[in-house]
C-alpha cells in the first residue's frame, strides 16, 4: 500500500459504519459491537449538549472574572492549571461537534465548534477533517494522522531536532502540528486548501476557519499591544500552554502503549485499527474533561456523545474481551513509561510492535 493511500471510509454518517463486517479475523464484528450497545447511546440530546458547553463557559468565565477581581499572584498558578484545564474540556466539546455527535444539526456543530475552537486557537475545520483522518485509518502505520509511529529508518533519519520535539518535547508539540503536521508527512497545512489533507469540496470550510483562527490571532496581538505582555501572559499564554499539555497528553496516551498493534496493507482494515487505542483513568478530572478517556467505544463509534461513552463501554466489553485495553495505573507513570518504551516499530511486518528506548540505536 503506498503511504499517500488515505483510506475513506464512510464515517460521514457515523451510524452505519459497517467497514468492517466483511473481515472476520476478530472473532467479532463492527455489527456483533453495535448489536450490544443501547440504541440510546447513539442519540445526542441537543439540550443535555448545549448545557455542557454553556457548564464549561459559565466556569471559564468565573475563572476569569475571579482572577482579574484578586489579581493576586498566590492565585494565578490555580487560575492557570484550571483555566487551561476548562480550555482542554472546551475542546472536547468542539470534538464533539467535528464528530456531529453533539447535534444532528450541522449549522449547530458548525457554530459550537468554531465558538469553543477558535478562542483556544484551533482551525474548527482543519482539526475536524484531520482528526477525520485520523479515525478513518486508526492504527495504520502508513495513513494514520495521530501519534502514528516512525519507522526504524525514519528514526535513524531524523535530526535531533525533530527527535527532540517527537520524544522530548512531545507535550508542546500540536502548535508546529498545526503548520507542519510531521516529518513523514511534512507539506500539509491545517489552514492552506489544496493538500492531501482536505478535499476540494472542503476549500471554504477550511478558509472560514483559518479566516477566523487568523481574526482571533489579531485580536491576541491587540490585547498585548494595548494591555502589554505581562496581561497576555497572565491571562492567555499561560492557561493556553495548560491546554496544549493537555490536548498532547491525552492524544498521545489514547495511542501509545508498548502492547498496542500497528498494522500495515491488508493486515489493517478498520475494526481492527480502531481497537488499537486505550482506555485511561484520569481520575478527578474524568468528568471535567467530558470522559475522553473513553476512547475505545469513541473510536468505534464516532457518533456517540461523551456523556454516552461510559455506557457504551460497559456494554462492548463482554464482546471485545481481550481486544479491550484498558490502564487504570496514573497517568504520569503512564506517561514516562510510554514515552521511554515506545520509540519506533520495525520498517517491515503486518503487525509490529514499538521498540524500547533500551534497544535503540543511536
Amino acid at each position: 500500500m503506498s503511504s499517500s493511500t488515505i483510506h475513506r471510509i464512510n464515517l460521514e454518517n457515523p451510524l452505519t459504519d459497517t467497514s468492517s463486517t466483511s473481515q472476520t479475523e476478530l472473532p467479532f464484528t463492527f455489527q456483533d459491537v453495535k448489536a450490544a450497545i443501547p440504541s440510546a447511546c447513539f442519540s445526542p440530546n441537543v439540550w443535555r449538549s448545549l448545557a455542557y458547553f454553556f457548564a464549561d463557559t459559565a466556569i471559564i468565565v468565573g475563572l476569569y472574572a475571579t482572577a482579574m477581581y484578586l489579581d493576586a499572584w498566590w492565585f494565578y498558578p490555580i487560575f492557570w492549571f484550571a483555566t487551561g484545564t476548562m480550555f482542554w474540556a472546551f475542546f472536547v466539546v468542539g470534538h464533539d461537534c467535528g464528530h456531529g455527535s453533539f447535534s444532528r444539526s450541522k449549522w449547530l456543530n458548525n457554530l459550537i465548534g468554531h465558538l469553543t475552537h477558535i478562542p483556544i486557537l484551533v482551525p474548527y475545520h482543519g482539526w475536524r477533517i484531520s482528526h477525520r483522518t485520523h479515525h478513518q485509518n486508526t492504527g495504520n502505520i502508513d495513513t494514520d494522522e495521530s501519534w502514528y509511529p516512525v519507522t526504524k529508518s525514519q528514526y535513524q533519519e531524523m535530526d535531533w531536532v525533530g527527535k527532540f520535539i517527537r520524544f522530548d518535547a512531545l507535550l508542546f508539540a500540536y502548535p508546529l502540528y498545526l503548520f507542519k503536521r510531521s516529518p513523514a508527512r511534512p507539506t500539509a497545512s491545517h489552514f492552506v486548501p489544496n493538500n492531501d489533507l482536505f478535499r476540494a469540496s472542503e476549500t471554504n470550510d477550511i478558509l472560514t476557519s483559518s479566516i477566523l483562527w487568523t481574526a482571533m490571532i489579531v485580536f491576541l496581538g491587540w490585547l498585548g499591544f494595548t494591555y502589554g505582555f505581562l496581561f497576555l501572559f497572565k491571562f492567555y499564554i499561560v492557561p493556553y500552554l495548560i491546554f496544549v499539555i493537555w490536548l498532547d497528553l491525552v492524544t498521545y496516551l489514547h495511542h501509545t502503549e508498548a502492547d498496542i498493534p500497528w498494522y500495515r496493507g491488508k493486515d489493517w482494515y478498520f475494526l481492527k485499527g480502531a481497537l488499537s487505542t486505550i482506555d485511561r483513568d484520569y481520575g478527578i478530572f474524568n468528568n471535567i474533561h467530558h470522559n475522553i478517556g473513553t476512547h475505545v467505544a469513541h473510536h468505534i463509534f464516532i457518533g456517540i456523545p461523551h456523556y454516552h461513552l461510559k455506557t457504551a463501554t460497559d456494554a462492548i466489553k463482554p464482546v471485545l474481551g481481550k481486544y479491550y485495553r484498558v490502564s487504570n495505573e496514573p497517568i504520569w507513570k503512564s506517561f514516562f513509561t510510554s514515552q521511554k518504551s515506545c520509540i519506533f516499530v520495525p520498517d517491515a511486518g503486518g503487525e509490529v510492535y514499538y521498540v524500547p528506548s533500551s534497544e535503540v540505536i543511536k
